[in-house]
């Protein structure tokens, strides 16, 4: 419970604002001219923002946050590559 807290009270950047901003103005939005398809949607903004998810869900497109360690078991090995001519 208490990563959930910290998740939810830190880290706020400007997408997760921008996130959170768009997903309450369709719900509004929706709920105005009740339309459900655009309060479902909006579902989408708010749980990306609450989360802090992006539209990679596998983190596919992730980037460690500012000042966070290397953790060398997921620093990528380098290999040495021999490159051939051909003619």
């Amino acid at each position: 419970m208490n990563t959930l807290k910290q998740r939810l009270l830190t880290n706020w950047h400007l997408m997760r604002i921008f996130r959170a901003a768009i997903g309450m103005m369709m719900l509004v939005m929706g709920i105005q001219n009740k339309d459900w398809a655009i309060g479902l949607f909006s579902i989408f903004f708010l749980y990306q923002a609450v989360t802090d998810t992006g539209c990679c869900s596998t983190q596919g497109c992730y980037s460690p946050p500012h000042g966070a360690k290397n953790d060398t078991a997921h620093e990528k090995q380098t290999e040495e590559v021999d490159y051939e001519e051909v003619k």
